[in-house]
């Protein structure tokens, strides 16, 4: 099994943990909480897939709270220029704040999807253009989503950069760059 399917699936696997009750743990009404029911939203990889596309069209916006929007209330963002993971709706707005600055946008290199039962994750590889900077920045992506009842929300949300190269696994794309410069380009302010 290759290392980010191994990724993904650990990634599910700790999302239906983190979703099961523990014992001895209390609902509003201060009972133990018992076993739920669950009916699963039906999807398919393409509905999924269409959920980046709808991030990236908020990037497109340059508006942070657009943008933060995508993210479920419970969800952490561990950003690809910023080695601050990000929790709260105002740690999210203040990254995209700077990130929109340089105007990105992305473009899926590869992907892999994985459905679940009102979950789902996304994961592959992305290509971000800075339209301010002329800036290229390959990286790797992960996206879980959880369906709330009403849409689906980004939980967890990783991107790291491809500091030499990114297999797609049809060959290999070389991201030339040293300290955080891309093609003689710096990449946006690291924060």
């Amino acid at each position: 099994m290759k290392p980010y399917r191994i990724a993904a699936l650990a990634f599910v696997l700790a999302g239906c943990a983190m979703n099961q009750g523990t014992p001895g743990s209390t609902g509003s009404t201060g009972s133990t909480q018992a076993s739920r029911t669950e009916s699963c939203k039906p999807t398919s990889e393409q509905e999924i897939a269409a959920l980046f596309d709808r991030w990236n069209r908020t990037l497109q916006t340059a508006d942070p709270h657009k943008v933060v929007a995508n993210y479920a209330e419970r969800s952490i963002l561990l950003p690809t220029v910023s080695n601050k993971p990000r929790l709260t709706v105002a740690e999210k707005e203040d990254y995209f704040q700077h990130f929109l600055e340089d105007a990105p946008s992305g473009k899926i290199d590869f992907r892999w999807i994985e459905l679940g039962c009102n979950s789902a994750v996304d994961a592959g590889l992305y290509t971000f253009t800075f339209a301010r900077t002329g800036a290229v920045v390959k990286a790797r992506y992960t996206y879980t989503y959880r369906w709330d009842g009403a849409r689906w929300l980004i939980t967890s949300h990783h991107s790291s950069l491809c500091r030499r190269r990114c297999s797609f696994g049809w060959g290999w794309v070389v991201v030339l760059g040293i300290s955080g410069c891309f093609a003689g380009r710096h990449l946006p302010h690291m924060r």
